[in-house]
């Protein structure tokens, strides 16, 4: 298999807090960039945007010899599947750790995202199988670092505006990992190591839920009044708040990834969750 740094890289989904970070390392190997997006984008050195998504982009994603998908994964099997990029070699694509955390959920939603997870990765591995084309699929956790995700940003930016940050009990372990090692481990599994495998990708540090959104409020750059949230309190609003449901009797459950083969196979070891306030853009 040729060196991917010799043919074109198209990144789905590349305005993606991984993207921000991925895009970056890709021009430094000196390949050719196509950054997929459905919008517009301001131009990047090193990087030509293309507007679309798939599974039917810009006919210049054709050109591709390898792919880094954040994207939904069945979107990207049928792209594959319809015969597209007829040089393409390799593929690495982001699932999440909720095809496994989620599969016994009490929330019928959430079971179905899980469910949905799984058969796209499925779905993508039998693509890639049928045109002889290397993949990889990571399954990280809770992804922080760019200020753009829609969990623990949304979160200190609200508690740096208010002033007030409730902290909820939780026991159950959290693995939070930086958008910056999620990209290394793609730009790794680039170069084969882990082919044709689904790898989980967490944090280098397990906390407590309580932990954490104690280290997010520390690293606000505006001081703000603790709020605690008890847990008797949360099983009260687990039970009349059908919505949040899952989200709050997961605050009990451990939500980690098994680095094992990540570092076995990729050589990757994610930082610990030490958050900074550039994490939320502030």
């Amino acid at each position: 298999m040729d060196d991917w740094r010799r043919g074109t890289v198209v990144v789905a989904g590349a305005s993606s807090q991984i993207g921000y970070f991925l895009l970056p390392e890709l021009v430094k190997a000196g390949t050719r960039v196509l950054a997929l997006s459905r919008r517009a984008q301001t131009a990047a050195h090193g990087v030509e945007w293309l507007r679309g998504e798939l599974p039917r982009p810009p006919r210049e994603a054709n050109d591709a010899a390898s792919v880094c998908s954040f994207a939904p994964l069945d979107v990207l099997a049928a792209w594959i599947e319809s015969g597209a990029a007829p040089a393409l070699q390799r593929v690495v694509a982001t699932s999440s750790m909720s095809a496994d955390s989620k599969q016994d959920s009490p929330v019928a939603s959430e079971r179905a995202l899980s469910q949905r997870l799984r058969d796209g990765e499925a779905a993508l591995a039998r693509a890639c199988g049928q045109r002889d084309v290397t993949w990889t699929i990571l399954r990280p956790t809770l992804i922080y670092g760019a200020a753009r995700d829609r969990s623990l940003t949304p979160l200190a930016r609200r508690a740096a505006r208010w002033h007030v940050f409730a902290l909820p009990a939780g026991a159950g372990l959290r693995q939070p990992v930086h958008a910056e090692d999620v990209a290394t481990a793609v730009l790794h599994a680039l170069d084969g190591g882990a082919a044709r495998r689904v790898l989980p990708i967490g944090g280098g540090e397990r906390i407590t839920a309580a932990a954490m959104f104690a280290r997010v409020r520390a690293s606000l750059p505006v001081s703000t009044v603790p709020l605690p949230v008890p847990a008797s309190l949360i099983r009260v609003g687990a039970r009349m708040l059908p919505k949040l449901h899952g989200p709050l009797t997961r605050l009990e459950r451990d939500l980690i990834a098994d680095n094992t083969q990540l570092e076995q196979w990729l050589g990757v070891r994610p930082r610990g969750f030490h958050p900074e306030r550039g994490c939320w853009g502030l």
